[in-house]
């Protein structure tokens, strides 16, 4: 759950440091005083939106910081091990806002993205907005909330991969179909290519080979010269060197007798003489291998020529053609499978078919969900005296299919005014709507896994015993889970366990934010402020304890 809350110079808040507790909490106070602030400041912990907006006015930038109890949630857990983020039972997410409107986001201390924060957040916090109603008359959004009720996220994921993979089939054959010609006229040309370098042979090392021998064996009357000379030089010509090291070695060996200190000298000059022999040996092999071979320079010459033609003629270097060759070959065969019409049609069926049972099993599945909704959400709506309503979820039939299955998600109301069911926007006013959204929000809430809710103003609209048992349903939840709720409305906030009031302030001539944990006594005033506004009698403040003692009692 939420422990603690941190913010710095967002909106008109300067500095907040908010320590929360567990059960159902409401969050009360004048309008603009900035409750809502606090969930937008939190919101932005999970990875929300940012924009320079947020930062206080002549401030450098906003921060918010939010700390979690994690330690019944070892989902929360395996994430972080996952991506390498430091694991505690505490969970601290931080996000700092620039005036320019450049954010940097932090999970447990390290640096991280918006959307890690996201995907983390939704095992943290449920946050239901102040216009959650308007949203739900939306087709997409009642499929969604109906799939995630149902838990039935993987299947939703699973056919529209199956779709996906049916649709970009059918795209594979429809383009052959279309490109039949063009794509016949492109498999004969590399046919034809891929014939003429097959001809010509050239294996993947040929190139270098060639090369080295073509400089060796133009260059052989050079490389013969050369190393005659060296073995004149060495060994044959009068004076050469290997005599006279000879020569030199000796003499310095018979001195060694007089004089040791010579003997250090004829030893290297001994190893020199080794050295000066083994390369003599080698010149001499090396003058057996190479001899002038002008046939067989002209053969490689011409071997060389038949490739470089080749090669200009496909704009590439000598090297690159027996690669050029591969990847012709590999286009004729994807070209070979494309063509193959047969075989992609019978790709679109298997495609299809594994759609078409993925889906079914969906819709089976949405059937038994939406029946089982839409009895506990009438049953809510009951309580939330829309008596004579009932919420029935309808699944109309598409006939193609779509990415999300095979039935589109209607809500709609039967039994208002003695009316047959219609779709929720047609008949649901302003109030009733408000109503039917808490019903569906409440039932969601008790199903989801997430450890904290919170209502922002969703109860605009309702008042007097309804909102009563609005604040009902919102204790009965934080029996279960934590539940914050910002309220205008006295009746919700008397059910709360704890409450806090916020209120605006004015200090060196700057609007600031303050909040307020209430008390006995300031939960009365309170919520005699609520009920009687500015100007609070006796009678009033009676009415207010009255409201906190029922809460008692009933509890």
């Amino acid at each position: 759950m939420l422990l603690r809350l941190t913010i710095r110079d967002f909106v008109i808040v300067d500095r907040l440091e908010l320590e929360f507790s567990g059960g159902f909490g409401a969050l009360t106070g004048e309008t603009g005083a900035g409750k809502s602030i606090l969930i937008d400041a939190l919101a932005l912990t999970l990875g929300e939106r940012a924009d320079a907006g947020v930062v206080r006015a002549g401030c450098d930038k906003a921060e918010v910081s939010a700390c979690f109890d994690v330690t019944a949630l070892p989902m929360v857990g395996a994430w972080l091990l996952a991506h390498d983020l430091d694991l505690s039972d505490e969970l601290l997410l931080r996000r700092v806002v620039d005036a320019g409107g450049r954010s940097r986001a932090y999970i447990n201390g390290s640096p991280a993205t918006a959307q890690q924060l996201r995907e983390v957040g939704d095992w943290l916090v449920d946050i239901h907005g102040q216009h959650a109603h308007q949203s739900l008359l939306r087709s997409d959004a009642q499929r969604a909330l109906l799939d995630t009720h149902a838990g039935l996220a993987p299947q939703v994921k699973q056919v529209g991969d199956a779709w996906r993979t049916w649709r970009n089939a059918e795209q594979a054959l429809l383009s052959a179909r279309e490109g039949a010609a063009a794509l016949v006229r492109e498999r004969e040309q590399l046919e034809w290519q891929i014939r003429e370098l097959d001809a010509l042979g050239m294996e993947e090392e040929e190139w270098p080979t060639l090369d080295l021998e073509h400089r060796r064996l133009s260059h052989a009357a050079s490389l013969l010269e050369g190393a005659q000379y060296a073995l004149s030089v060495l060994a044959e010509d009068d004076g050469a060197c290997e005599q006279q090291i000879d020569g030199v070695a000796t003499r310095l060996d018979g001195l060694a007798e007089y004089d040791p200190a010579l003997a250090e000298v004829a030893g290297l000059l001994g190893s020199v003489q080794a050295e000066l022999s083994e390369a003599v040996s080698t010149l001499r092999r090396y003058m057996g291998r190479v001899d002038l071979d002008p046939a067989r320079l002209a053969e490689v010459e011409r071997r060389m020529e038949v490739v470089m033609g080749h090669a200009r003629r496909y704009r590439v270097q000598p090297p690159e053609l027996p690669g050029l060759l591969a990847g012709w070959k590999k286009r004729l065969a994807e070209l070979e499978a494309s063509a193959d019409l047969g075989q992609l049609q019978l790709r679109v069926e298997n495609a299809h078919s594994l759609y078409r049972d993925l889906a079914l099993a969906l819709s089976a599945a949405r059937r038994l969900a939406a029946e089982e909704m839409a009895g506990k959400v009438s049953e809510i709506m009951r309580q939330l005296a829309l008596a004579s309503g009932r919420l029935e979820v309808a699944l109309l039939p598409l006939v193609q299919g779509a990415v999300y299955g095979l039935e589109q998600v209607e809500f709609r109301i039967g039994g208002v005014a003695g009316n047959a069911a219609k779709p929720l926007a047609k008949v649901a006013s302003g109030g009733e709507l408000s109503r039917i959204s808490l019903a569906i929000q409440v039932l969601t809430s008790r199903s989801a896994s997430v450890p904290t809710l919170i209502f922002d103003e969703v109860d605009v609209g309702i008042g007097g015993g309804v909102a009563e048992i609005v604040g009902r349903l919102l204790r009965e939840l934080g029996a279960e889970r934590q539940v914050l709720c910002v309220t205008h409305l006295p009746q919700v906030a008397a059910q709360a366990v704890w409450q806090w009031q916020v209120s605006k302030e004015t200090r060196d001539g700057v609007t600031l934010s303050a909040i307020e944990p209430l008390a006995d006594d300031g939960r009365v005033r309170e919520i005699a402020r609520m009920l009687g506004g500015v100007e609070i009698a006796d009678i009033t403040l009676q009415h207010a304890r009255e409201l906190l003692r029922s809460t008692v009692k009933n509890t």
